[in-house]
């Protein structure tokens, strides 16, 4: 029996809001993209529909600001932008509306940033459950498309846990990687294992097939 074709998915991560790098905004609804991160979603549209591959499906968190970032990437497709529950933003429970700087101050913030595999967000998630929750996910969507591209529109947490899973790096490390507003990084799931193809690539330095 042949092996599945290899799927490509190409994680992006949703444009600027204006709560941006200034507060955890977990799981609340009501966040929407700022000009500047609707900007930058047609930019990450134009981009993807450049590539010499296209991918044939676009899936996106449930929340507004990955959703409106999702949609100018689908119509540059000519798709729909389909629902992924599993890919929707780390709850950050208690935390959830915490200034980052106020966040930074307590004594817990070293666990996030330096221990986060042994650290749960109060009254919400852990980074290992994120790990589950969003390599299930993929996982569906690898079965979906075999031997296809498609475009899976998260949040900056969530594509670290994918990426950092697929390269086999720590959940330790994984706050090392830098993911960008409105970047791209793919990965390439084979039946013989993950394979990281470009990290936190902007709009113009995509990899083409």
């Amino acid at each position: 029996m042949p092996l599945p074709e290899p799927t490509t998915v190409l994680l992006v991560r949703h444009g600027t809001t204006p709560t941006t790098g200034k507060v955890l905004p977990g799981r609340a609804p009501g966040l929407h993209l700022s000009p500047a991160g609707r900007a930058q979603a047609d930019r990450v549209a134009s981009g993807i529909a450049a590539l010499d591959t296209k991918p044939v499906a676009v899936y996106s968190s449930p929340l507004e600001r990955a959703r409106e970032t999702a949609g100018p990437i689908a119509r540059s497709l000519g798709v729909r932008v389909r629902t992924e529950r599993g890919l929707v933003e780390l709850d950050t429970g208690d935390w959830t509306g915490m200034p980052v700087k106020r966040a930074a101050r307590r004594r817990e913030w070293g666990a996030v940033q330096r221990w986060p595999s042994g650290f749960s967000f109060p009254g919400g998630e852990s980074f290992s459950e994120l790990v589950a929750r969003t390599t299930e996910a993929i996982a569906r969507l690898v079965r979906a498309h075999p031997g296809q591209w498609v475009v899976a529109v998260s949040h900056a947490d969530p594509i670290r846990a994918l990426v950092a899973t697929a390269a086999g790096v720590p959940l330790d490390l994984f706050q090392r990687l830098e993911v960008s507003t409105c970047s791209v990084s793919a990965v390439r799931y084979a039946p013989y294992g993950p394979r990281v193809i470009c990290v936190n690539a902007s709009a113009d330095g995509l990899v083409r097939a």
